[in-house]
């Protein structure tokens, strides 16, 4: 058996092919509503052989592009974990956070096919990938703070800079990485003060970077629907179910918010610990002083969008013309929620002195429904052919570039090795 300690206690990891896996590692402990804590001490040796259990969620609405994210996976409030992938013989070796997308309502770092096994064999780096409450549970809650999945992300933080020495990383050389929403809570973690210190470079992928305005207002009727939808149960003594029925009447409740209302659940800016608004400006100046920053974005991000606007699925009887509208569509939507808040960003980063690489992903499979379609560098990134076999993303023969993935997962990780010294241009394009 093999053993790591960390600050919970002792645990039990795998070792195989080369890799340590910790899996499931608890890094806090909150009450239904409630800011985490630290998670405490455990007697024992804890089992870290097995996957834990993601964030109670109902089904993604993107399962129609990745297909299931969840299989196999239990479903907990008790959510806050981190799976730790490391070489065995890993020292001091630059470590990578991952932070899942899903719209902040789905998925978890807990899924397999986020394993990242190939990133950190390939590249020889320490992978965290790290869980935290969504949703109703997370960041709009019918009581009490809103943001607490962010706090989540910023205690999984914390337990990276204390713990992961422990299996072999640098805490001085961390880079945060994220897609869609993962990548926006990149983002809004770099505008905390508590994040200062606590990564050092920065990879966005496919992160809608500018649904803020008009939050506040979108929070509100929101939080009515949800009050309507409990019906007088109080939130704390709801049932999972419960709540999940008034999130959903929530998102609901949102969609006559125009683009913000699709991500209707998100970090909102002048709770805690984000800062107001006009601060914004300021604190990535800041970040851009101090943080190396990847950012980009797939060159039809906004297709699955598209493709799910309630004007398009009406033609369900005629699936020509939806896919012909899908593809006309497509464009727009992806500049103007994906690609040019990223060349905007990387513009700030920068006018602010910072140093940025830019990147576009071309690349869709033979027969792709939705082209280079949101999501499609996850396959080339994370897990296996075999666990991406059932994304439709990759159209009929399921296929994945092996020479591309390698590519990035190579480019992904010297960046965390070397910053933007690694990238062989400003502003790369895959595929």
């Amino acid at each position: 058996m093999i053993h790591r300690h960390v600050h919970g206690g002792t645990i039990q990891v795998d070792e195989s092919d080369g890799l340590i896996r910790a899996r499931g590692v608890p890094y806090g402990r909150a009450k239904r509503f409630e800011i985490a804590e630290p998670v405490g001490l455990w007697p024992g040796v804890r089992d870290a052989t097995q996957p834990g259990a993601a964030c109670p969620q109902r089904p993604s609405r993107l399962s129609f592009v990745t297909g299931p994210i969840l299989d196999g996976l239990a479903t907990s409030e008790d959510c806050l974990l981190v799976t730790v992938t490391a070489p065995v013989n890993a020292h001091k070796l630059p470590v990578m956070v991952w932070f899942h997308g899903g719209a902040y309502v789905s998925g978890s770092g807990e899924s397999p096919k986020y394993d990242a096994g190939l990133l950190a064999r390939e590249g020889d780096v320490v992978v965290v990938n790290v869980s935290y409450r969504l949703g109703i549970f997370g960041f709009l809650t019918p009581v009490g703070e809103e943001n607490l999945g962010l706090r989540d992300q910023l205690l999984a933080l914390n337990w990276v800079s204390d713990n992961i020495a422990a299996f072999g990383g640098d805490p001085d050389n961390v880079t945060a990485f994220g897609q869609s929403a993962g990548a926006d809570s990149v983002l809004k973690l770099m505008l905390c003060d508590a994040s200062a210190g606590l990564f050092h470079r920065a990879i966005l992928q496919s992160g809608p970077l500018e649904l803020n305005d008009g939050r506040d207002r979108l929070a509100d009727a929101m939080r009515r629907a949800m009050d309507a939808a409990l019906a007088g149960v109080p939130p704390a003594e709801a049932t999972i179910t419960q709540l999940l029925h008034a999130e959903a009447a929530a998102i609901q409740a949102a969609q006559g918010f125009g683009l913000l209302g699709a991500l209707a659940f998100a970090p909102i800016l002048g709770r805690a610990p984000l800062p107001p608004e006009e601060a914004v400006l300021d604190r990535i100046a800041q970040a851009a002083k101090n943080i190396e920053l990847l950012i980009g974005y797939t060159k039809d991000d906004g297709a699955p969008f598209v493709a799910m606007d309630r004007r398009v699925t009406a033609l369900g009887r005629v699936p020509a013309l939806g896919r012909l509208v899908t593809k006309a569509g497509t464009p727009a939507l992806t500049r103007k929620a994906f690609g040019g808040p990223a060349e905007r960003l990387a513009q700030a980063w920068r006018d602010n002195g910072g140093q940025v690489g830019e990147y576009r992903i071309d690349w869709a499979p033979q027969g792709a429904p939705l082209g280079a379609t949101h999501c499609i560098e996850l396959p080339l990134l994370f897990g296996s052919p075999q666990i991406w076999s059932d994304a439709p993303m990759l159209g009929p023969q399921h296929t994945i570039d092996d020479h591309l993935a390698r590519e990035l997962r190579t480019r992904w990780t010297q960046f965390a090795h070397h910053g933007t010294a690694s990238l062989p241009e400003p502003k790369l394009r895959f595929g």
